[in-house]
């Protein structure tokens, strides 16, 4: 369902300070704050067992390979920094063993319809660690002939020799980082990356047969200016990247210390952070581009963009998606895998990771079991994070439950003098909740308001990043 989107939204100094604030991301409900050590290897077990038990069904996969040679400041992911090679080659033998152990786990649910590599840094390894991976994969997996398959990659590192083996591997999809293109903020964030470089491996990749490429931006870095991030954006926009992801930067050094190597005094301002936002939004909008979810953008013949009007894009650990399956396995080092209604994730650091599959473990570290009200309330989020838009009535469907009755706390805020309505966020109708475009801009905080967790955490509390 089709509708325009105004180009220029403005937000009130009231509203934002009173909106930005410290929220979750929700790439899951319950949030991995809720993880428990509780849910162990052999938790684990059981849901790959549950999982075992639909062998028709398909699987999402994701590899997780966190090398980099050199670590970026603004950086919030799992990562080993590293220019000893002998480091990934043991990793690559341990990975290949929990890669089996899950297969073997899994019996004859095999078929794979969502497959990523993510990072660190994939295209750190070699041409010869690339294939050895990919060929037990499909010694264990099956990926299917329309699967998606991305990679992310990174051009100051990625070869052609890559990219010819990515393509032969069956690979059809890229991400590639970018964060600004400007000098200065490259400088400060330790990630050096010339356009000309990014629009070389761009065009080669394409040359090669790639017609989905992703790009990612970061807005709200330090330095970041309007000036100069609007450079950005026209180059983005003149290379015709299929999607783009225009992520907000979390600073949360008591988590990341990478973060504290820069004065946080040099970030933007919430004002500048959400107009450099809008500025970018404005930009991909006028270009022809749909915006998906919160944070990105599809060109209108993007799978992506088409989801959009038939309101069926879902999201997951991998990023928004139309070929979400069931279940989704994560393998390698702090990778999250969303398995029968749980979620495992594996230990977060190397020796941990190498002991546990040493004893004849899955490397589990730590987890949540699902419940009842949780897969709603996941429903729920996902349908308002994803597609702006929740039909009561599916939900009424889907659960066995009445919405109105299950939700009336949170409907009676909704509606509250001053609550998302007042604020012209959300409308309500008797069948459904709609987020308006000037929601969109705060669509964490529209979903905040159906997360029970949230209910008995101080709003500034250390663990979130800001909304803005």
């Amino acid at each position: 369902m089709s509708e325009p989107v105004p180009s220029s939204i403005q937000v009130t100094p009231d509203l934002l300070r009173k909106y930005d604030r410290a929220g979750p991301r929700y790439t899951s409900y319950p949030t991995a704050v809720e993880f428990s050590s509780a849910y162990d290897a052999s938790a684990y077990l059981g849901s790959l067992g549950e999982a075992a038990l639909h062998p028709d069904d398909p699987l999402s996969l994701y590899v997780h390979l966190p090398f980099c040679e050199h670590r970026c400041t603004f950086c919030g992911c799992n990562v080993v920094i590293t220019q000893r090679r002998s480091v990934a080659e043991q990793y690559l033998t341990y990975l290949h063993r929990e890669i089996r152990e899950v297969g073997r786990q899994l019996g004859r649910r095999r078929s794979v319809v969502q497959y990523h590599w993510g990072g660190g840094t994939p295209t750190y390894l070699k041409v010869d660690e690339m294939r050895a991976l990919q060929q037990v994969v499909t010694e264990c997996f099956d990926i299917l002939p329309d699967a998606e398959a991305a990679i992310e990659v990174d051009p100051r590192v990625t070869s052609r020799e890559q990219i010819d083996l990515l393509r032969s591997m069956g690979f059809n999809r890229l991400s590639m980082g970018v964060q600004d293109f400007d000098p200065k903020v490259q400088a400060i964030i330790n990630r050096n990356q010339t356009e000309t470089q990014t629009r070389d491996l761009f065009a080669y990749s394409r040359s090669m047969g790639f017609a989905s490429i992703n790009v990612d931006l970061i807005y709200g870095l330090p330095l970041q200016k309007a000036e100069s991030f609007a450079k950005t954006l026209d180059a983005v926009i003149e290379m015709r990247a299929e999607r783009v992801a225009v992520y907000s930067y979390a600073h949360v050094p008591w988590l990341r210390t990478q973060q504290k190597g820069f004065d946080p005094a040099l970030l933007p301002s919430a004002e500048h952070k959400l107009e450099l936002f809008c500025l970018a939004r404005d930009a991909f909008l006028q270009a022809g581009y749909r915006q998906i979810g919160m944070d990105h953008f599809a060109v209108p013949e993007d799978e992506l963009a088409m989801a959009i009007d038939t309101r069926t894009l879902s999201r997951n650990f991998m990023g928004y998606t139309v070929k979400a399956a069931p279940d989704m396995i994560g393998v390698g080092v702090s990778a999250i895998g969303d398995v029968a209604g749980s979620y495992a994730q594996n230990q977060k650091k190397l020796p941990r990771y190498y002991d546990a599959i040493d004893k004849g473990s899955l490397p589990i570290d730590r987890g949540y079991r699902l419940s009842a009200d949780d897969q709603i309330r996941r429903f729920v989020i996902t349908q308002l994070m994803c597609n702006f838009h929740l039909d009561k009535r599916a939900v009424e469907e889907r659960f066995g439950i009445v919405f109105d009755q299950a939700f009336e706390r949170e409907l009676a805020e909704l509606a509250g003098p001053d609550g998302l309505i007042a604020n012209g966020f959300v409308t309500a109708g008797r069948d459904a909740l709609h987020v308006e475009p000037l929601g969109r801009l705060f669509v964490r905080n529209v979903a905040m308001l159906f997360d029970r967790y949230l209910v008995n955490k101080k709003p500034d509390a250390k663990i979130f990043s800001r909304t803005v």
